[in-house]
């Protein structure tokens, strides 16, 4: 079995995340959506809130699973037995940083390989921290967030 890993903060997940993970989804057998427990951040949302938005709208696809990790991603992905870590690049500037970061990795865990998916044009400027932005200052999210979740979004959202 090929499994993958998707790892990020998803703080809030976005259509452009949904695209790389329903991608991923056909091209691996099994998925697995990682929430990084990022103590050097401050999320919007819990990792648990934030793995409950993904497996609301992943629940469509019977290879994703959800889960969340904190320390070496390598680590991670040896304790899964995946074979890949699948990043979305949205520009120059991610494949830099995502470059660097697969070189570290590979070092580490030599049989992961990193896959680029890029971003479908629709989302290329699509982030989530845009997404937060908009929404704190009461703008339209409804065009870069799933519907099922969009509420659930703004209502935190708009209380920072």
């Amino acid at each position: 079995m090929k499994i993958a890993i998707c790892p990020g903060s998803f703080d809030p997940v976005t259509l452009g995340h949904l695209d790389i993970i329903s991608r991923a989804s056909g091209l691996f057998d099994k998925v697995i959506v990682a929430v990084l427990c990022n103590m050097d951040k401050n999320p919007s949302f819990t990792v648990e809130e934030r793995m409950e938005l993904l497996r609301q709208v992943t629940s469509q696809y019977d290879n994703v699973e959800i889960d969340s990790f904190q320390g070496l991603l390598v680590d991670y992905a040896k304790e899964k037995g995946a074979v890949a870590v699948v990043k979305g690049l949205r520009a120059v500037s991610d494949f830099e940083y995502e470059f660097q970061m697969s070189m570290i990795n590979k070092k580490l865990y030599a049989d992961v390989e990193t896959v680029y998916l890029n971003t479908s044009q629709d989302y290329m400027y699509l982030s989530s921290s845009v997404v937060k932005q908009i929404a704190s200052f009461g703008g339209d999210i409804s065009n870069f967030v799933p519907e099922a979740i969009h509420d659930k979004i703004v209502d935190r959202l708009r209380n920072i």
